[in-house]
């Protein structure tokens, strides 16, 4: 008798083009309120997604995907994401990233009101959760 291996399907979706879709072991995603891991069969949800990292497991392989938020739906055999923006950790350009946290660490020192700071703020924090995927996947 063969063990069969239950599988959940994974798709990232933004406004621009679909990131992933595959079928994979275990989702833990940025939740709002903290993160949260995804196996078949899991009790459905809506949730809100902070900025973040998202990994999934096929096998023996993890992978990753820097979320910008948006939005994840639960169901026990899938898992939706609705992203702002999504970029897997192959597909960041380090280089870009990591100016891309200069000119937000820069912004944050010269804001003049709180409204800069905060788009400064989460400019940086999106600038954080490119660079840490990208670099797990090196």
């Amino acid at each position: 008798m063969s063990e069969k291996t239950e599988k959940l399907l994974l798709e990232i979706v933004t406004p621009e083009r679909m990131v992933v879709s595959e079928s994979v072991d275990i989702v833990v995603a940025p939740g709002e309120m903290g993160e949260f891991g995804v196996l078949q069969n899991h009790i459905p949800f809506l949730t809100k997604l902070k900025v973040g990292e998202l990994r999934f497991r096929v096998g023996a392989s993890q992978r990753y995907v820097a979320i910008m938020g948006g939005y994840a739906e639960v169901l026990p055999h899938r898992v939706t994401v609705l992203a702002t923006a999504a970029e897997e950790a192959t597909d960041i350009d380090i280089i870009r990233a990591k100016a891309a946290k200069e000119r937000a660490e820069r912004r944050l020192r010269e804001a003049k009101d709180r409204i800069e700071f905060a788009r400064a703020e989460a400019a940086l924090q999106r600038a954080i959760a490119r660079l840490r995927v990208a670099e797990r996947q090196q």
